[in-house]
């Protein structure tokens, strides 16, 4: 429900006592109960509707009181984002509503009196995608950490990949124990979101970080400057190998979409130690 201030305030009553108004007489006349939302936005109200437990209330938010009620929500709460959206948002970082405020402001619109549409939400997403892995103790380099990084190489490639983008550029972050830190970005040679490609410049990345005994705690691959797969120069190969392992990639994405992510994977991210 959203109020009309100066209506109500001519007939001598407020947007919440109408709803409760509402409520008690479809109570006693249907026997139903009702929830009943009010706030400022049509969205802020179905928002604040979907929050009531069973059987009913009439939670009422007042302009200035929006950032606050709303702010730690779940962002698949937010009126208007469906589970596909919020599975996007989520994989970019994005799990509150609070987040998605702050970090996109061009998708604010959710808050006002029209939602955005998903590929509004989607043109207002940060330019990146990370994915991460910690290790259970302290691991130099050798078998378990070069098996970790191309499991995040295969995460960050379906990523990509379902979400039909590519990145420009991979950022390796190396956590060491200690609190320290490492991070060197690289760009591809063109844009992209197969396997093949990122792992080429991720094994690239971690060679020229020198480990030797240093110890791993974590390590964050992000895929950076992203940009549709459409806008990607698609150029003819005579390199048939490489055109056999798209081929093979496509029908992995196949096997993972149906049965899930870990069904299928390269037999070197399972040897992990960790």
């Amino acid at each position: 429900m959203i109020g009309d201030g100066s209506w109500m305030r001519h007939h001598g009553t407020d947007a919440r006592h109408l709803g409760e108004i509402l409520r008690v007489r479809s109570v006693s006349w249907l026997g139903v109960d009702l929830r009943i939302g009010i706030g400022p936005t049509i969205t802020v109200a179905a928002t604040a509707s979907a929050q009531i437990p069973a059987p009913g209330g009439v939670p009422a938010i007042a302009p200035d009181q929006v950032a606050d009620r709303r702010g730690p929500l779940p962002v698949q709460d937010l009126h208007g984002i469906g589970p596909c959206q919020a599975a996007v948002l989520c994989d970019y970082g994005i799990h509150s509503v609070g987040r998605l405020t702050v970090v996109c402001p061009a998708a604010s619109p959710p808050t006002g009196p029209k939602s955005s549409t998903p590929f509004q939400l989607s043109r207002a997403l940060p330019a990146s995608a990370a994915v991460r892995h910690r290790f259970a103790h302290h691991t130099q380099d050798g078998a378990p950490v070069r098996a970790a990084l191309l499991d995040l190489v295969v995460q960050l490639g379906l990523m990509l990949r379902r979400h039909e983008q590519a990145a420009q550029a991979l950022t390796l972050t190396l956590k060491f124990a200690g609190g320290s830190s490492w991070d060197r970005p690289r760009r591809l040679p063109e844009p992209s979101g197969h396997d093949e490609d990122l792992r080429t410049v991720a094994c690239q990345l971690m060679d020229a970080a020198g480990m030797q005994r240093a110890r791993l705690t974590g390590i964050v691959l992000k895929g950076e400057d992203l940009v549709g797969a459409g806008q990607v120069a698609q150029q003819i190969s005579l390199d048939g190998a490489r055109e056999d392992r798209l081929v093979a990639e496509a029908a992995i994405d196949g096997i993972r979409a149906r049965f899930g992510p870990g069904a299928i994977g390269p037999a070197a991210a399972f040897r992990r130690a960790s």
